[in-house]
């Protein structure tokens, strides 16, 4: 149940009830990466693990800046047309925008030594690793429940007045209390019954209800390499880099829900009774963060026409700052057979605090050949390790604050997530000295367990936003060219990449079914790299 959040939070002093809590939904959110780089690595699936040689493995495998033997630099630009759509039980809706951003600027130089260490190089990079940019909404119709009713499920217990807001006494910043039932009881989407610390929602026997939903997200991960490596011997290469992360994200949700011989708050003769009621939910999340983290590397070469690759990257150790604030604009409640309309607005207090979020472990492993001297095929597999990650929440005492482990939320990410598997295979084949063509495929595999997908599971969010989406597969294809003319080269890619998921309006409780949403994102990106090798 949600309670077991608030008892660990009533624990920290200082933090002020469910909006400060961190959720595993949050950390899975920030921490997922796209194929985003050089037109090159895009076209080629981004199966860089054993290849090197190219500015993007900076952020892949740290060794194959131990391929060049020049001096390079470069830039690259994606043009994304971004596709959304969304089916509900009663609507197709579709959106679409464009984003232009240069996805990737680096610069390596090479030193040539003589002996066994034939080059020492080193290289700074810029990426866009992740764009979090993504609409959705939808109409579901009919319900066969309420928000209000899984508000009041877990308000159950809590006595009224520790939850009323008045002129002198405010239960967002004086109670530890959750939020959204605060939010719920002001806003009368939750009411008494029998006594002061018993709850019911609007729904009931013979409602019948829609409910609308629409989200609105943006922002960016990039990151910021410095790595350094070598060549021994022509056969042994590696690497070492330090990637530093910036992070801005923000989400805009509206849910609203609209309902018939729901039971409502007549406030004439304070009592429970039939009537018709609506509400709007409103929420803004903004959340910002730097971080870093450090990746290791090495390439084989044992013969010319084989690169074997492996890199490791550990967590990015991160800070995050946390904001927002929700509000229900407007409500209306109108007892059956009056003209009395019951309506209103209230908000909460913004909300600001900080947290501590590790990234997932993730391990690579490639292989590559050269065939006919013209052509590559290269093949590599990744596992990120979701299950992994873990959240620090600030505790505050009278001597300042310090960071603590948050063991629900760390918990609630190990029942939720798994490690994933990434699949990424790539072509490159030579058609004269200047001219090349090249083909991708990759693939990421969902890192959400079943049980949380089908809503076998609880859900806990953080702030006053019960809405989640869980990501599906993501599969990618492209298509590329590449031309070079003494120093300069230029790169062409055609990336189509799809992504599906699912909206959940709020958690499935107490054998309720929330309302939910398949979303399935098309996204169809240009990218070009010009550069020079000198």
């Amino acid at each position: 149940m949600k309670i077991k959040h608030l008892i660990a939070l009533s624990a920290v002093a200082g933090i002020c009830g469910q909006a400060a809590a961190q959720s595993a939904v949050d950390a899975y959110n920030l921490t997922p990466t796209e194929l985003r780089g050089t037109a090159r690595f895009v076209g080629m699936g981004g199966a860089f693990t054993s290849l090197g040689g190219d500015l993007s493995t900076l952020g892949q495998n740290p060794a194959g800046i131990g391929i060049y033997r020049r001096n390079e630099i470069g830039v690259s630009l994606n043009l994304s047309f971004r596709g959304y759509n969304t089916k509900a039980s009663n609507s197709n809706e579709t959106d679409n925008e464009t984003k232009c951003a240069f996805d990737n600027v680096g610069y390596i130089g090479s030193i040539s030594l003589p002996g066994t260490l034939k080059n020492f190089n080193w290289g700074a990079s810029y990426s866009r690793i992740n764009s979090f940019d993504r609409r959705s909404k939808g109409h579901m119709m009919p319900t066969n429940t309420s928000l209000s009713n899984y508000i009041a499920s877990y308000t159950n217990g809590v006595p009224s007045g520790d939850i009323l807001l008045t002129e002198s006494y405010n239960p967002y910043a004086e109670s530890s209390e959750d939020w959204l039932s605060i939010l719920a009881y002001n806003t009368y989407m939750i009411n008494n019954v029998g006594n002061d610390s018993q709850y019911a929602g609007l729904f009931q026997n013979g409602t019948d209800g829609d409910a609308l939903y629409e989200t609105h997200e943006w922002g960016y991960t990039d990151e910021y390499n410095i790595d350094f490596g070598g060549n021994i011997s022509d056969i042994v290469y590696w690497g070492i880099g330090v990637g530093i992360i910036d992070m801005q994200y923000s989400r805009e949700a509206v849910y609203s829900e609209s309902m018939a011989n729901a039971a409502v708050y007549d406030n004439r003769s304070d009592v429970i009774t039939s009537g018709n009621a609506g509400f709007n939910l409103h929420n803004q999340q903004y959340i910002s963060g730097t971080g870093a983290n450090i990746k290791f590397g090495l390439i084989l070469r044992p013969i010319d026409e084989l690169r074997l690759g492996v890199a490791v990257h550990t967590p990015t150790w991160m800070h995050l700052n946390h904001g927002g604030i929700g509000e229900v604009n407007p409500y209306n409640y109108t007892p059956n057979g009056s003209n009395n309309t019951l309506s209103g607005n209230s908000q909460t207090d913004p909300f600001d605090y900080s947290s501590r979020l590790n990234s997932p472990w993730r391990f690579m492993v490639g292989a590559s050949t050269v065939i006919g001297g013209r052509g590559i095929l290269s093949v590599d597999y990744e596992r990120v390790a979701y299950d992994a990650m873990s959240l620090k929440q600030e505790n505050y005492n009278y001597f300042g604050s310090s960071f603590v482990s948050n063991d629900y939320a760390n918990e609630d990410i190990k029942n939720y997530f798994r490690a994933a598997n990434i699949i990424r295979i790539g072509a490159e084949y030579r058609v004269t000295p200047a001219f090349s063509v090249r083909a991708g495929y990759n693939y990421q595999q969902s890192a959400v367990k079943e049980d949380a997908v089908n809503g076998s599971l609880e859900i806990f969010t953080s702030g006053t936003n019960p809405a989640y989406t869980f990501n599906k597969d993501t599969q990618s294809i492209s298509l590329g060219l590449g031309y070079r003319y003494k120093a300069w080269y230029i790169d062409a890619t055609y990336q189509h990449v799809h992504q599906g998921a699912t909206y959940h309006a709020y958690t499935n409780f107490n054998g309720s079914i929330a309302p939910t949403a398949e979303i399935s994102n098309n996204f169809n990106n240009i990218v070009i790299s010009t550069g020079l090798k000198f």
